[in-house]
């Protein structure tokens, strides 16, 4: 299969987010530059920190620096850790999807559609790969996983056939999984056509083994507190669990969420910003009909205004 092309997702509702902005917008996760590139492009007068976990797109950045001179600079690392850069900015964007590059190449072994190493790791340079938390996990922690993170509805049946099976069985390779999920789970086949069977067991490693929503937690904390008053954070998520995340965040921020403890059920937290959209923007037909990797993309934007 060729490698498809990257797109970024959401572009133009991207670029309408941050149109106004005049100083520095923090993209916090590069990937491959399509979101910063089309912002350099939209805007002369803005620069861009860029920012990813991933050791390969320091190679992509470099790419597009040489392209806009002084105008993008980038660090190596998660956006959980955006504070010690010691920046305010304008605009912060995060787009939490997994990038065209990392799915195409078979050696990250983030995809079931091709043949690598087990691995899922957004750094590969650190943790633990999606093969070592299979041979190794607990009953519980798989149960995370596969039930909470993957939502998968027969985690039941997948957990119990790795425990019992896992000794005997190679989990070296992508397909060394699925072919494990098939012959040995009920998981043969979706109710839903086009959604590969293996989908929801695959999300659910993946954020285990890179504690993506705990750095999507504290990466939102950071980011607001960065954003310099009247700054726009815009979030793209992808599923069910990022994105209730999000929108609970962005409530809170809002004045939208109770206190935690509120014993006076009509008592709102202050708000700190408002909401850049009535609702989230969804990518439209022709967009999902070129870049399939958008059809379940959302994204929410707020305003800070303390």
């Amino acid at each position: 299969m060729d490698e498809l092309k990257h797109i970024p997702v959401l572009k133009d509702a991207v670029l309408h987010c941050f149109k106004d902005i005049q100083g520095t917008i923090l993209d916090a996760t590069f990937g491959g530059g399509g979101h910063t590139t089309a912002l350099l492009e939209q805007n002369k007068h803005i620069h861009i920190i860029g920012l990813d976990t991933d050791p390969d797109a320091i190679s992509r950045a470099e790419d597009v620096q040489d392209k806009f001179l002084h105008r993008l600079h980038f660090f190596h690392c998660n956006f959980s850790h955006l504070k010690l850069l010691c920046r305010e900015f304008d605009g912060i964007l995060m787009d939490l999807g997994v990038s065209s590059f990392q799915l195409d190449q078979a050696q990250r072994g983030f995809s079931f559609q091709h043949n690598g190493p087990l691995d899922m790791r957004m750094n590969s340079n650190e943790g633990m790969s999606a093969k070592t938390f299979l041979e190794t996990g607990s009953e519980g922690e798989l149960i995370k996983a596969i039930r909470d993170f993957g939502e998968e509805p027969q985690w039941r049946s997948v957990v119990k056939q790795i425990l019992s099976l896992r000794h005997s069985t190679s989990f070296k390779t992508t397909f060394d999984l699925v072919h494990f999920l098939q012959k040995y789970t009920s998981l043969r086949r979706s109710k839903k056509p086009g959604i590969h069977p293996a989908t929801r067991v695959f999300q659910g490693i993946r954020i285990y083994v890179n504690r993506e929503l705990d750095h999507l937690k504290e990466g939102l904390r950071q980011a607001f507190e960065c954003l310099n008053p009247n700054g726009i954070l815009a979030v793209i998520t992808f599923h069910s669990l990022e994105d209730r995340i999000v929108k609970q965040f962005f409530n809170e921020k809002c004045g939208k969420s109770r206190h935690r403890f509120d014993t006076e059920p009509r008592q709102f937290k202050q708000s700190q910003a408002s909401s850049a959209f009535r609702k989230p923007i969804v990518a439209d037909d022709n967009e999902i009909s070129s870049n399939p990797r958008s059809r379940s993309a959302k994204l929410r934007a707020i305003r800070k205004i303390l």
